[in-house]
């Protein structure tokens, strides 16, 4: 077996294959003794879970394993979002979170994800902490222990507690949810199979706006596509949104804590022109001047707005595990990724696609205007800008292989034109696994070497749509792919 290693946001792998209940225990038990040896045994651990396929299981054998070691367990009662389980491991005063989940990626896969006592992404140093627990397990040094579940449940070492009252609630402290129900919107909202089915309904329904949510069933194969919020997933979303004549489109990925937004035309909004019109949001409509978080891969337009209203913007490698320390450090008000992640210091160090999508909502209801015309201001306030991201699979086998003479290649060659534009200056991503490049007009190319799955995504921002698939082309010749 592989050594388990955490990735931007946890351990992924296939199930069955490397992700098996004994995996899970091992980082269990790496879970439990930092928590032990951090004094945080009576806080106890949040146990949490998605709808992937043996999830609940999967939470149960963690819970086994953490009651086993003396440290409480409060475990949930059912599949939820995952920032959910964040604001339970704060609300709960809870030392540690664990959620089982693998977000966006494959059905096949499954997840570990680790949260602080914040509900922030566990960050780079306790990650190590917890490997070098891991690894000796791995290799058969050290006892992972378990209690039978429902011996431990019967001792009071497991509680069961339901997730959605407190994080509902919470969201209700956001928004006003009234106003929400009687605005006499239209909107789609597009769960994807997962852990927020019912959640948006519950939030805007019971009213004069009309809630019509897709794919609310529990289906581990996600109907056949990654349950990431981006085209081509959600055609039939973007589809339905114009069909029902509806306002706007909602989504959500599998866990729930990366947001999607169609505009009443059923055309997909980036994730790029997310982060830029949340922001813009914020600075506007609730008049807030703290600074913003974005990472490597996120827009430009991020630095024209923050010159604009006098804000300053922190660039961070990607991973929530860089972008909640980066908020907390700088007293950030937002921070946000490529993935469609956006967290807000309001509510929790961390990403939730609810809460995000529900913004862009209030920005509807507090302008008045559609998300055309939102965005077409967007565009002359803080534009142009068109993105696009291109994900090249490997086979998992060799993968290792090309990453390493992909990042030595990226490290010797320098191209001083791509699709004919000079390059100003090319940088190696201090995570070490990817370049930018930045051309003369601005436009810049991102290559990364993704560390939870065998892809290589290829990233661009241009500001005339049309040089968008070249830019990508050229990527792609980086790389030593050939078409």
């Amino acid at each position: 077996m592989n050594k388990i290693v955490f990735g931007t946001d946890g351990w992924r792998a296939r199930i069955a294959e490397e992700y098996t209940f004994g995996a899970v225990r091992i980082c269990s038990q790496a879970v439990a003794q930092w928590v032990r040896d951090h004094g945080g045994a009576q806080r106890g651990v949040v146990i949490g879970f998605d709808r992937r396929f043996v999830s609940e299981h999967f939470a149960a054998a963690a819970a086994e394993v953490v009651a086993a070691n003396g440290v409480s367990v409060h475990l949930a009662s059912t599949a939820a979002p995952t920032q959910s389980f964040s604001w339970a491991t704060m609300r709960r005063k809870a030392k540690a979170g664990i959620v089982i989940t693998a977000s966006h990626n494959p059905w096949t896969d499954n997840g570990f994800k680790v949260k602080t006592e914040t509900g922030a992404a566990a960050p780079p140093p306790m990650l190590k902490e917890l490997e070098a627990i891991i690894h000796p397990l791995q290799e058969g040094k050290g006892k992972v222990e378990r209690m039978p579940f429902d011996e431990a449940k019967a001792k009071g070492m497991i509680e069961i507690f339901d997730p959605a009252p407190d994080y509902l609630a919470r969201v209700a402290e956001l928004f006003d949810l009234d106003a929400f129900r009687g605005a006499g919107y239209t909107v789609v909202c597009e769960p994807l199979f997962g852990s927020a089915s019912g959640y948006f309904v519950r939030l805007l329904g019971g009213g004069r706006t009309k809630v019509i949510e897709m794919h609310a069933e529990r289906n581990p194969f996600f109907g056949g596509v990654n349950p990431e919020p981006i085209p081509p997933n959600i055609d039939e979303f973007l589809a339905r949104v114009p069909a029902e004549g509806a306002d706007v489109g909602l989504a959500v990925d599998g866990d729930a804590d990366r947001a999607g937004l169609a505009d009443e035309t059923g055309k997909f909004v980036t994730t790029l022109t997310t982060y830029a019109l949340l922001m813009w949001y914020l600075l506007e409509v609730r008049k807030l001047r703290q600074p913003v978080v974005k990472t490597v891969n996120m827009t430009l337009m991020a630095d024209r707005l923050g010159e604009r209203y006098g804000v300053p913007v922190h660039e961070v490698p990607v991973g929530f595990k860089y972008i909640g320390p980066k908020m907390a450090e700088t007293g950030a008000m937002m921070g946000g990724e490529e993935s469609g992640g956006f967290g807000f210091a309001m509510h929790l160090p961390e990403r939730d696609g609810i809460v995000a999508d529900l913004f862009f909502l209030d920005l509807m209801l507090k302008t008045r205007k559609r998300p055309t015309e939102l965005i077409a201001e967007l565009m002359d306030l803080a534009g142009p800008s068109s993105y696009l991201r291109r994900d090249v699979h490997f086979d998992a086998a060799t993968y290792a292989r090309e990453r390493e003479r992909i990042m030595r290649e990226l490290g010797s060659v320098r191209p001083d034109r791509l699709d004919g534009s000079p390059v100003k200056r090319a940088v190696l991503l201090e995570t070490k696994d990817g370049a930018k490049f930045f051309r003369e007009d601005g436009s810049w190319l991102l290559i990364r070497l993704s560390g939870t799955e065998p892809l290589v995504r290829i990233y661009a921002e241009t500001r005339d749509e049309k040089d968008l698939a070249p830019l990508l082309d050229a990527g792609e010749k980086l790389i030593g792919v050939k078409r």
